[in-house]
């Protein structure tokens, strides 16, 4: 791996100790390719799902057709901590490159996939490399960059995010319909060929060669907890029901992962998720407030395409485009919140204010109905955005502040990792919450169309041949389902709210001591 050419670029000397942040210009260089690394893997998870239907057509296996998606979420959650610990001990760039590497194999291989066997396979090589590629970019920006200055940059960040989500799908249809749906893998090759060209030529940070014993135990057990805890998500109450021998021999197998898990990082030299981390106040606080952004955010959107197909009779395209009043909410606080920060080095208000719009913004949506217009859920979505817009950096901007530059891969993975499983049960969760209500809604539909109508085989196509009446009584029932499911997250970011309060608003750290350790007011034990 290339050497830095001069002490200027140098972020860490040969021990892996920390050395001195880059200039502006010199983070200017390097940051288009962490971008083009990010919204490789942004792209990637909202590309797919608009050509599932055309992949299923062509290779057939409806059946499985979730563990397309779900054996790409299952390998990237499992390898996030690798990569972040890794890149800790052994230097960020050569797992960088390495998660890119194999991103864009498995993207190819996907591509020329013949069968789904082949693709949920080739999806899960996939997810080897996306596990890497966020963590990459955010830890190695929070190597080269001092916290008092990395909300400006993290507004770029979140502005590449925001284009993903709403261009995505827009993306993902267009390619499909004009080309095939090979085509949405192989367009990762150019993008990551960029990237990883990009990267190769800029991102000259010094290797760290001091020995190091990794936590293989750590790793694994914590592997299958994750595993343990999608499966579960993934297949309570679809696959299998709750009260099944498999759902609750997944429960316990991650509950025991998790308690073994704990026994062996307090006994490992370097472990995997440092334990120690999580005695620092604000670090804690930042994990529980990922877990629940997850949970509410992902779990809850999950299930709104649906209703912008159905009772608002949107296109899968349209669809994509009516959630952009959220991305550039959330952009615009994001921009703000990154320039006010850098400017005054506060930041513990943005949390509060973030957690209590997003609260107003979930109640908001538990009151869509058959008649809520796109302009009055447009508005909606502008408050869930700007909520949005004060959470999710300000999150990754206090998990880095709270450790040492030696841990800051830990603290970017973490706050992956805890996002990821929040996503995965809040889409469980709430997905029963919308089937059970759905399903009360439909029970009466069979009688008065004079045929048996299934929730379970509801779809915008089959929708839209139902007589009026009983069209009506489906979109009732849809909306209806919808309005529970944010009235279940409404208390959730009620609680993101409550819980900001406890961050406190320690010092971040500047250009004078990056591997100074948090300031010891971080340190107290919550509870």
């Amino acid at each position: 791996m290339s050497e830095a050419t001069g002490p200027e670029l140098a972020v860490g000397d040969a021990s892996g100790a920390a050395g001195t942040f880059l200039s502006h210009k010199q983070v200017m260089i390097i940051l288009p390719g962490l971008l083009m690394a990010m919204l490789l893997a942004m792209l990637d998870q909202l590309v797919v799902g608009t050509a599932l239907p055309r992949i299923v057509g062509d290779l057939g296996g409806a059946t499985h057709l979730s563990w397309v998606v779900t054996a790409y979420v299952l390998t990237s959650t499992i390898t996030t901590p690798f990569y972040g610990k890794l890149g800790d001990m052994y230097g960020r760039r050569k797992f960088f490159i390495a998660a890119i590497i194999i991103f864009l194999v498995g993207s190819a291989l996907s591509g020329l996939s013949s069968s789904m066997a082949q693709l949920i396979t080739f999806r899960a090589l996939q997810g080897l490399g996306a596990g890497g590629l966020m963590v990459g970019a955010m830890a190695t920006l929070g190597e080269i960059v001092p916290p008092r200055e990395r909300g400006k940059y993290m507004s770029y960040f979140m502005v590449v995010m925001m284009l993903a989500t709403v261009g995505g799908p827009l993306v993902g249809g267009w390619i499909t319909t004009a080309f095939s749906w090979r085509w949405i893998f192989y367009i990762n090759l150019p993008l990551g060929g960029a990237a990883l060209v990009y990267l190769l030529a800029v991102m000259k940070l010094p290797a760290r060669r001091q020995e190091h014993r990794i936590d293989y135990a750590g790793g694994i057990l914590l592997g299958v907890v994750a595993t343990a805890i999608i499966l579960l998500a993934t297949w309570g109450g679809t696959e299998y029901g709750w009260t099944s021998w498999e759902i609750i021999g997944l429960l316990v197998i991650a509950l025991g992962a998790l308690v073994a898990f704990l026994a062996v990082e307090q006994r490992a030299a370097e472990p995997m998720l440092p334990l120690h981390v999580f005695k620092n106040r604000n670090f804690s606080v930042t994990m529980m407030l990922t877990f629940l952004v997850g949970l509410g955010l992902f779990g809850a959107m999950t299930f709104l395409p649906f209703y912008q197909q159905t009772v608002q009779g949107a296109s899968p395209t349209v669809s994509g485009l009516l959630m952009t009043p959220l991305m550039v909410g959330s952009a615009l606080t994001s921009i703000l919140a990154g320039v006010l920060t850098s400017k005054t080095g506060k930041y513990r208000l943005f949390p509060i204010v973030g957690g209590a719009v997003m609260a107003i913004g979930m109640f908001l949506l538990s009151r869509i109905g058959v008649t809520t217009s796109r302009w009055t859920t447009g508005i909606d979505y502008v408050v869930l955005g700007l909520g949005m817009g004060c959470l999710m950096q300000m999150m990754s901007l206090i998990a880095q502040n709270s450790v040492e530059l030696k841990d800051m891969g830990v603290a970017s993975s973490a706050r992956m990792f805890f996002q990821q499983m929040g996503g995965s049960l809040g889409v469980a969760a709430f997905g029963a919450v919308f089937a059970h209500k759905l399903t009360e809604a439909m029970s009466g539909v069979g009688a008065a169309a004079g045929a048996k109508v299934s929730s379970a085989s509801l779809d915008p196509t089959t929708v839209t041949t139902l007589p009026p009446a009983v069209r009506e009584v489906v979109f009732t029932g849809i909306a209806h389902a919808v309005q529970s499911v944010f009235l279940w997250v409404t208390p959730a970011s009620v609680l993101v709210f409550l819980l900001a309060f406890l961050i406190k608003e320690v010092p971040l750290r500047g250009r004078g001591a990056p591997d100074e350790v948090p300031a010891p007011e971080a340190e107290a034990l919550i509870g």
